[in-house]
């Protein structure tokens, strides 16, 4: 990890929606306490167990949210994208850390330690209501996930997840390769089963056309047919 400083001209473009409505003493107050750290392609960012001392913001890179199941299996819960917060609701919740998180590939990270950011929210109800709407997205997402991972069947799991990880990521220049090379096992684990059953079922759709697969990257061929397969489950 190296430790970084930026001036409060590139703290307010790094994170637009917290700096947007706090006062000048409190923008002050978030600069004295706003540091950057870089990590490397999978490091860990936090462990489960931990307590959760800061507020996240992923500046560049990718960042996975899991939890290590029965039998050691990873459960990938979210995936974080950039100007995205996470490692905050232990905190709200006066709870340890009941994921843990890594870097999926080098990322840059500010960090904001989370008594700075409770005082924040107390003076300041727009920040407040801010928080409100990150967290109750985070748990819709989180309730449709639940129902799609556990009731759809392999299929129609692994196709929800490329799809997932194209509205999250993008695709590169070509429009149709994801942006974000996973490795199957990290695949998944995002889709709820076992690395063969993930191997075996992306060669299925690569050889239905629906997909073209190249070491790590995929090629999405044919979107709607894989949300057809997403719907149908």
């Amino acid at each position: 990890m190296v430790k970084k400083e930026l001036t409060e001209a590139e703290i307010a473009e790094s994170i637009p929606d917290l700096w947007q409505p706090l006062t000048t003493e409190q923008r002050a107050i978030l600069a004295r306490d706003f540091t950057v750290q870089k990590y490397k392609k999978n490091e860990t960012i936090y462990c489960e167990g931990e307590t959760p001392m800061h507020l996240m913001c992923l500046l560049t890179g990718k960042v996975k949210i899991y939890k290590d199941g029965v039998g050691g299996r990873s459960q990938i819960i979210r995936v974080i994208k950039n100007k995205e917060y996470f490692a905050y609701r232990a905190y709200f919740a006066e709870e340890i850390f009941v994921t843990a998180a890594a870097a999926f590939e080098p990322c840059t990270i500010c960090l904001i330690p989370m008594p700075t950011i409770v005082k924040l929210i107390q003076e300041n109800t727009d920040l407040a209501m801010f928080f409100i709407r990150q967290l109750s997205k985070d748990l819709g997402i989180s309730d449709e996930r639940t129902v799609s991972l556990t009731q759809k069947h392999i299929r129609g799991r692994l196709a929800e997840s490329l799809l997932f990880l194209k509205d999250t990521y993008g695709l590169e220049e070509d429009g149709r390769t994801l942006s974000i090379y996973l490795s199957r096992e990290d695949l998944a684990n995002l889709s709820n089963m076992t690395t063969s059953n993930a191997i075996r079922t992306l060669s299925n759709f690569a050889s239905e056309k629906l997909i073209a697969i190249d070491g790590r990257k995929i090629k999405l061929i044919d979107e709607e047919h894989l949300k057809k397969i997403s719907k149908i489950g």
